[in-house]
């Protein structure tokens, strides 16, 4: 199977240990994936848009509060809406929770990382994280 078989992006964040870890998953796995370091290129509304309906979710669900601004902002109160937090993530692209991986199984937010064997053809039997924990794909 080659990477335009099943191609594979990830959302990435390289001062993240999660989504570091992801990524190296994504690469022990045998694919060499599209890598959007989505601080630098930053988020359109539509892309996010997209991706949060192809994930099932919404905004709330993949907002960053830890280390963010999110609570300083008021985005965290129960009322604010889903257009306002798109809105605030757009414009400030470290509210989006990471990492982010688009495969042809779907789009999942990866936290913690090994949720990213579900959405690979195969998955690599262990993988040892930076931290030293081994994880396993399930089933």
């Amino acid at each position: 199977m080659t990477d335009a078989d099943f191609p594979i992006t990830i959302f990435h964040n390289p001062g993240c240990g999660t989504s570091r870890n992801t990524l190296a998953m994504i690469r022990a796995a045998g694919y060499a994936p599209s890598v959007v370091e989505y601080l630098k290129t930053r988020w359109t509304r539509q892309q996010l848009a997209e991706l949060l309906a192809q994930g099932g979710v919404r905004p709330r669900e993949w907002l960053r509060v830890k280390g963010t601004p999110a609570e300083a902002l008021g985005l965290t109160a129960p009322e604010v809406s889903d257009d306002a937090i798109l809105d605030a993530m757009i414009a400030e692209p470290i509210l989006v929770e990471r990492p982010i991986v688009v495969s042809p199984k779907g789009v999942r937010l990866c936290r913690p990382s090994e949720r990213v064997f579900d959405l690979l053809e195969t998955a690599p039997e262990s993988f040892t994280k930076e931290d030293g924990e081994v994880v396993r794909p399930r089933g």
